[in-house]
């Protein structure tokens, strides 16, 4: 289990952001990070809005709610750019991202939670008796989110059905052990285990907090009897190690953390697991591609590493707990179920939470920063980033994953549009894509998804990524492309859409037809290749369909440019 990608680590964004207090004038400062991965592209986006990457914005303590309003709304722009991801900038110049306005519920919540945190370090110093005009804007961040969120919230079922003494007693373990939770371990329809709020927690409240004393770590594997022998082999992770180590101690009695085990499932349900029907049925989309891959990784480290300690130190690694399947249960278990924690010595480790293992996945979670050791208490706390209520079902975010990933890594498909399932395509950028005067077209890889998420289906547009549309002008025309509806440029327009139509009808082809299935009696692994299958189908027809629609928008401006000649 050495993948880095495959482990989730959601640390909060730390930069020089700060206050500073000047007479009676706060002046809050923000700054795009110059390690940002996408520095170049956010810098030209700050500057094409008149901001620097290193802004102040003044703030008087006798305020109106208008200045208030007024300085969040910049504030707002700056931070919506600075917490754009990967995806989003990808999209966002077709989508207006650009232009600072809403870009995706992830980034609005990011950028307004980024905010909060800055004003809530300035209020709880108390350094200043003016606080108040710090207060009202914190006031309309929080506001803000919850009217963001209004329209996203999703009823929660409980199944009853489902006994919970297991669940019942790990929380009480914990409690025990120093845990403090505002939270219910419950089965939730459609979704397994889950945690419900059991009163109406707000932004920033903390939902769960963890002491340390209960985290598996590798700590542990330091002090068992195997350490000695793993330390030893040249390249071998702190992750392999744990993942090693728990395959025996899940079986050991006296284990610290038998209550832990005991409430894990027997089978984790996940890609990984797929049988050779699901397989077949996932045949041709990503998600095959994505598993195969997997799979073949691990039984390589199976091979080459698992049966030499079985063979050379059967004593400490007995055969008959390290079989093949043990290995990928193990497996399953840490990548759907560990997280990177920072702890006070600044290192990041994988571990496994006790109890927030029961926090499941949402596409517009409650939770997105959860991994870093408070240094007072020496607990890992669990803040709120929206708002909660009594009976709702409290999500975290495992990270910004594909459909593929979550089903080969944690076995669901999550409901909704996730602006995550991307289709990569293989095409050689070469020097065409490679212009240093203007980042936002330096892509070196280039990607679609489904043209229903995209606002703007005008001509140039027509719902695809502009990074992708650009490549294919700079092809066929080295020069500057102006975006003016010519005879010439719509000939160009309409060579690039039948190429993107060719390339995607063959796609389509390659997925077949739907799949005449009985959903409800099949089996878990096969509903999930198909539930996939038909997403990939969709995002595909989506493209087509803007393709065509897109073709007729420029074939009939050609004609007036032909008729006016």
């Amino acid at each position: 289990m050495e993948d880095p990608k495959l482990l989730v680590c959601l640390l909060q964004h730390f930069s020089s952001n700060k206050i500073i207090v000047k007479d009676d004038t706060f002046i809050i400062v923000l700054e795009l990070p110059e390690d940002d991965p996408f520095f170049d592209k956010k810098k030209k986006l700050l500057c094409d809005k008149g901001f620097d990457i290193k802004e102040q914005i003044q703030l008087q303590s006798s305020f109106s709610l208008d200045s208030v309003a007024t300085t969040l709304r910049k504030i707002l722009h700056i931070a919506r750019i600075i917490h754009l991801d990967e995806v989003e900038l990808y999209f966002g110049e077709n989508d207006e991202c650009s232009s600072v306005e809403y870009c995706s519920l992830r980034n609005e919540v990011e950028a307004l939670n980024s905010i909060a945190a800055l004003l809530d370090g300035m209020l709880s110093s108390k350094t200043h008796r003016e606080m108040n005009v710090l207060q009202t804007l914190r006031d309309a961040v929080v506001d803000r989110i919850e009217n963001s969120m209004e329209d996203n919230r999703v009823e929660t079922r409980i199944d009853k059905s489902y006994s919970c003494d297991i669940e019942k007693s790990i929380a009480e373990w914990g409690q025990r052990n120093g845990v403090h939770s505002r939270l219910e371990i419950v089965y939730v329809e459609g979704a397994g285990r889950g945690a419900i709020a059991t009163e109406d927690l707000k932004v920033g409240d903390i939902a769960l907090e963890i002491p340390v004393s209960i985290i598996i770590s590798e700590e542990l594997v330091r002090h068992s009897d195997m350490y000695h022998i793993l330390e030893k082999i040249d390249g071998i992770s702190s992750e392999t190690m744990l993942l090693l180590w728990s395959m025996k101690e899940r079986h050991n009695c006296n284990s610290k953390s038998k209550i832990y085990f005991d409430t894990l499932p027997k089978e984790f349900n996940t890609g990984l697991s797929f049988g050779v029907d699901a397989i077949m049925a996932s045949d041709g989309t990503l998600l095959f591609d994505e598993i195969m891959q997997a799979k073949e990784h691990l039984r390589v480290q199976y091979d080459e590493l698992v049966s030499a300690l079985c063979n050379n130190y059967p004593d400490v690694f007995p055969p008959e707990l390290y079989t093949w399947e043990q290995f990928l249960w193990a497996c399953e278990l840490w990548y759907s179920n560990s997280m990177k924690i920072k702890f006070l010595d600044g290192k990041l480790r994988t571990c496994l939470i006790p109890i927030a293992g029961f926090l499941n996945h949402s596409l517009h979670p409650h939770i997105i920063h959860y991994g870093k050791v408070d240094s007072i208490t020496n607990t890992l706390k669990f803040p709120l980033s929206r708002p909660c209520r009594v009976g709702e079902q409290c999500c975290l975010s495992y990270g910004n994953f594909s459909g593929a990933h979550l089903i080969t890594f944690y076995g669901f498909l999550p409901q909704g549009d996730n602006r995550y399932d991307i289709i990569p395509l293989d095409i050689d950028a070469g020097e065409a894509d490679s212009t240093e005067d203007c980042p936002m077209s330096s892509w070196a890889t280039h990607m679609v998804r489904g043209t229903w998420l995209s606002k703007n289906h005008n001509i140039f547009c027509y719902g695809l990524p502009c990074p992708l549309l650009d490549l294919f002008r700079r092809a066929r025309v080295p020069m500057p492309y102006t975006k003016t509806i010519t005879q010439s440029n719509l000939e160009i327009e309409m060579e690039i859409l039948e190429d993107l139509q060719s390339t995607f009808s063959n796609m389509m082809e390659n997925l077949g037809d739907p799949d005449l299935v009985d959903r409800e009696n099949t089996s878990w692994d096969v509903k999930l290749a198909l539930d996939f299958k038909d997403l990939q189908r969709r995002i595909v027809s989506s493209i087509l369909t803007s393709c065509d629609a897109g073709f007729k928008l420029v074939q009939n401006e050609l004609s007036k440019c032909m008729a006016e000649e």
